[in-house]
């Protein structure tokens, strides 16, 4: 029996963005193969009739559906399709203990439990459904692609690859046995100390107050993260962050692996500004690289875009929803 737990649901509008009037807002649950009871806002076009194609969106990792995932899903749904932002599970408003862990597995299976529910929907036609992953779900969109044959379209959006940044770091920088045995041990000695004190150690989120010697990227996330551009209460970047050991199995558990197999069509995007442009690069040669599938593979690159600039546009609006609309549109006919 699949039993749903039952989740307290804010009731009011707390996104970072603008209810729009075009869009009918309601808030929906759905359980993934763990047991876990996933929180999500669906977003409908007002007046729509018949069976529309529908998208799941999630992202970006650490974030909640208030911030960027809602943004996309809105946007998307003025645009003619049925949106779910989601909360990954152990975040947000979505269910699962202990709090404030990830694991590419399970966040795997939320996109495609994300998927089942968008398939049983009653104005949903489940025979167009799609995924945007954004930041470091861009990564497991891709992973999801490779594995659910439902999803007919996929976009990632200034995507991370999580499992190369935890084993890796930032540009391969550590990227030698030695200093994953490091990290490795670290972590286990963290596993220690946090049950003989009887809770989790977060690891923080955006650091705050910012250094006046900060790296461009970690000023770029202060400005979403910790101002009133994209603060959220719930989101652990904007607040404490995950759990010091939350992505340990990230080390070695490569999401990427088949990426090259997916026959759905996939837009990788990025910002040529953003320091995170050669996760996408990379994902997208890896991905049409030897493969039979790579005729409906795109990488769209924006000019002059840093990274959270495609979280909520930035200044110069530098999400193009109107190309995101259209390559769904192409490939979920």
């Amino acid at each position: 029996m699949i039993i749903k737990e039952e989740l307290n649901l804010t009731k009011e509008w707390d996104k970072t963005f603008p209810k729009s009037d075009n869009v009918n807002h309601c808030k929906v649950t759905f359980v993934n193969r763990y047991g876990i009871t996933l929180a999500a806002d669906m977003y409908m076009p007002n007046g729509a009739e018949g069976k529309l194609p529908a998208i799941a969106v999630c992202g970006p990792f650490g974030a909640v559906k208030e911030q960027c995932s809602g943004l996309y899903a809105q946007t998307m749904a003025e645009r003619g399709f049925i949106s779910l932002a989601f909360d990954p599970s152990f975040t947000g408003e979505s269910g699962g203990n202990p709090r404030y862990m990830a694991s590419p597995d399970i966040n795997t299976e939320d996109f495609m439990a994300a998927v089942d529910f968008l398939s049983l929907c009653e104005k949903v036609d489940a025979n167009r459904i799609g995924i945007i992953g954004i930041c470091g779900w861009g990564g497991m969109a891709l992973n999801a692609a490779a594995l659910d044959t439902r999803v007919k379209a996929t976009v990632a959006s200034t995507m991370y690859d999580m499992t190369r940044v935890n084993a890796k770091r930032y540009f391969d920088s550590e990227d030698s046995e030695e200093a994953r045995y490091a990290k490795k041990e670290a972590m286990c000695a963290q596993r220690i100390a946090d049950l003989q004190a009887g809770e989790y150690k977060l690891g923080g989120g955006v650091i705050d107050p910012l250094p006046e010697d900060a790296p461009y990227f970690v000023k770029d996330y202060y400005d979403y993260y910790k101002t009133e551009r994209g603060y959220h209460t719930r989101s652990l970047n904007s607040n404490g962050g995950w759990n010091v050991i939350g992505c340990e199995s990230f080390i070695n558990q490569p999401i990427l692996q088949y990426s090259n197999e997916i026959r759905s069509a996939v837009m990788v995007m990025h910002g040529d500004a953003a320091h995170s442009c050669y996760f996408g690069r990379d994902a997208y040669a890896n991905m049409v690289k030897d493969s039979k599938y790579a005729d409906n593979k795109e990488l769209l690159i924006i000019p002059g875009a840093s990274h959270t600039d495609l979280y909520d546009g930035g200044k110069n609006n530098a999400i193009p929803f109107d190309k995101l609309a259209e390559f769904f549109k192409k490939y979920m006919q």
